[in-house]
């Protein structure tokens, strides 16, 4: 198995993106669950950059070299650091407030020939936030992309703004599917092709994109013939191109998992792409969706009193990151809520996309250094360091696992009550924000730096408050059941 190639275990991320009418805020929501097996999430801010003519942007590996544009534009990272390097697993919200999440799909029919391999895909995701304006202009830089370059993968990329939400699934080789999410409608993907029907007369891709061989090549390869010749009304994405053995426990798990929260009743059948929903939704209805733990735990529980919730959840063993965002008509006040490591052990901080600097103990080198090291991570960065927020979030939720029902309630309990102030005073930022916007941009964005590394930094003191309080619980428990046999 070679570094590039992915594993079945780390295929367990979550997208549930929410049309702008289906939303309390009139605005699209984007929430997503980044799982992979032991990365380290650090954050940046990049700038906008001027480029000069004959500059190239090249894959790691050498695998593409792509002409870079005139200019490309700022962009908050969130980059997942990880053993051998981390190809798919970053995530982007752009200065215009356009993000990108991607989930992993089951392999696709298209033969692994070894022209792909590689790289390739780590500089198409930040390809896009670097290019993009909108949401469309995501997916058309995509299709670009895929049409000279080809890609080396199943994946599905997520591609947000305010207004649209976009599901771009990409087999390997040149050929790929868009859909967007109606604006009424929510939809969830974990780890396999969503899109079905395509309308082919939609010319203007009011809805739809897809790739100029997309039938051909599956007909050229047996995989689909149209009921009536000429006529591909009944050419459905996912069954054509998804490979056997798409079904796998873990996917079919958090489909039924997530569709059930979101409806508040039945699972609907696996591999739905959207529904139109019947309530608004907003960010506190997809926080404990995002922290969803297996179906069977509770049963699991009755035999096995220390079992570990983290199985086939949403929330579960492999989840670095946990980011829901809020978009805004300002891209500024964009709120990007982030829990990490798991969602269920960390609250959802605030951070406003217009932070002129990351909070203190989230990044722990540059964004230049990040770029040229992201292949080759130092083992010294996977040790305990005191002066990074992500070594206590990761020491909180391993002790946690120790004892997770002993420490459930306390952990709860004081993450609701950080979420519930935050939410009220998301408010007050807000107006402070647009009254002093006006009179100085400057200050108006220190005010939303200011805001956002004061709570990131009392999140990660909570953190370590957090692990002292759980070890001394249980060493009191203990000391009290062995007083007891005196």
């Amino acid at each position: 198995m070679d570094k590039y190639e992915l594993k079945n275990d780390g295929m367990n991320c979550s997208t549930i993106l929410i049309g702008k009418r289906a939303s309390k805020t009139g605005k699209v929501i984007a929430a997503h669950n980044e799982d992979d097996m032991h990365e380290l999430i650090q954050s940046h801010l990049v700038p906008r950059m001027k480029h000069e003519k004959g500059e190239t942007v090249s894959a790691p590996d050498g695998a593409a070299v792509i002409p870079q544009v005139n200019e490309t534009w700022a962009y908050y990272w969130s980059e997942a650091r990880g053993r051998g390097g981390e190809p798919f697993a970053d995530g982007y919200v752009n200065e215009w407030g356009v993000s990108l999440f991607s989930d992993s799909c089951v392999d696709s029919k298209v033969p692994a020939d070894g022209k792909f391999d590689g790289t390739m895909g780590y500089v198409y995701r930040r390809l896009i936030p670097e290019r993009a304006r909108t949401a469309r202009e995501g997916v058309e830089i995509t299709a670009e992309l895929m049409k000279k370059y080809g890609y080396r993968s199943s994946r599905c990329y997520a591609i947000c703004d305010k207004d649209e939400a976009w599901l771009v699934q990409l087999t390997k080789g040149h050929n790929f599917a868009a859909r967007r999410v109606g604006d009424n409608e929510i939809a969830y993907i974990p780890n396999w092709y969503t899109i079905h029907e395509i309308d082919f007369n939609d010319k203007k891709h009011k809805n739809f994109y897809w790739s100029d061989t997309l039938v051909s090549y599956a007909m050229e390869n047996g995989w689909y013939t149209p009921a009536v010749e000429g006529d591909y009304s009944d050419f459905d994405f996912a069954a054509v191109y998804q490979a056997g053995g798409y079904d796998i426990k873990s996917n079919w798990d958090r489909s039924d998992l997530a569709w059930k929260l979101l409806l508040k009743g039945d699972p609907l059948p696996h591999r739905t792409f959207s529904i139109k929903a019947s309530r608004k939704y907003g960010v506190e209805d997809l926080k404990p969706i995002m922290r969803s733990h297996y179906a069977e735990h509770a049963e699991d529980l009755k035999e096995h009193p220390d079992m570990s919730p983290h199985r086939y959840g949403i929330c579960r063993d492999t989840t670095v990151e946990s980011t829901i965002i809020e978009f805004n008509e300002v891209p500024e006040l964009t709120c990007m809520w982030r829990s990490l490591p798991r969602p269920c052990a960390t609250p959802f901080m605030p951070w406003y996309l217009g932070i002129t600097e990351i909070p203190k103990g989230y990044e722990w080198m540059g964004p230049k250094e990040a770029l040229a090291s992201h292949f080759a991570v130092d083992e010294d960065e996977f040790a305990y360091h005191a002066g990074r927020a992500v070594s206590a979030f990761l020491l909180l939720q391993n002790v946690m696992e120790f004892n997770y029902q002993a420490a459930e309630e306390r952990i709860h309990g004081e993450i609701a009550v950080m979420e519930k102030e935050w939410a009220a005073t998301k408010k007050v930022i807000d107006q402070a924000y647009l009254e002093l916007v006006g009179k100085n941009k400057d200050y108006a964005c220190a005010l939303l730096t200011d805001y956002t590394s004061a709570q990131a930094y009392k999140t990660w003191n909570w953190a370590k408050q957090a692990v002292l309080s759980i070890a001394t619980d249980r060493d009191n428990a203990n000391m009290h059941y062995w007083r007891s046999k005196l």
